[in-house]
């Protein structure tokens, strides 16, 4: 019995080693990142995006916005595979997913830039007919959608002499 009572103890704590890992893989997997922009913050996406990850990313933003008086964030797209959206949650639900995540942002009065979408990404998002993006503000990389963010603050970069 005593054997048995280490076994069962041993298993117990691997699976609480295992609930505390997945945490911080979590929270690692949707980091965000303040923006030297003020009131901006930039959550650069990588690896496979699940309908769980862009929720657990979504609600991540929605708590730092309203304690943080964000006013326009920037998600970065670069890192993300077009094949890993095609075996995980396919494009379809993704600009379902994305429209929904622009939508609770704008309610919240801010703003929501992406950058980084490839040809073939874009295409296939626009392809999969769920949504108008019209209404989606994109730049080709993340040096452009800044450009544009310092325009609409009326700031600029000054490089020392």
């Amino acid at each position: 019995m005593n054997e048995e009572t280490n076994t069962v103890q041993e298993i117990t704590e691997l699976r609480e080693q295992i609930i505390t890992y997945e945490k911080i893989i979590e929270d690692l997997s949707a980091p965000i990142i303040p923006s030297i922009v003020p009131e901006t913050i930039l959550v650069p996406l990588t690896g496979a995006l699940s309908v769980g990850r862009f929720m657990h990313i979504q609600n991540k933003i929605v708590k730092r916005i309203s304690a943080n008086n964000i006013l326009t964030v920037v998600f970065d797209f670069t890192d993300i595979s077009t094949l890993a959206v095609e075996e995980n949650m396919g494009y379809e639900l993704l600009s379902e997913k994305i429209n929904e995540l622009v939508s609770v942002l704008q309610l919240m009065g801010t703003e929501t830039i992406f950058v980084g979408f490839s040809p073939e990404f874009a295409q296939n998002l626009i392809l999969s007919n769920v949504s108008n993006f019209t209404q989606i503000r994109a730049f080709t990389n993340f040096r452009e959608g800044l450009r544009y963010l310092l325009d609409q603050k009326g700031m600029e970069i000054v490089y020392k002499k």
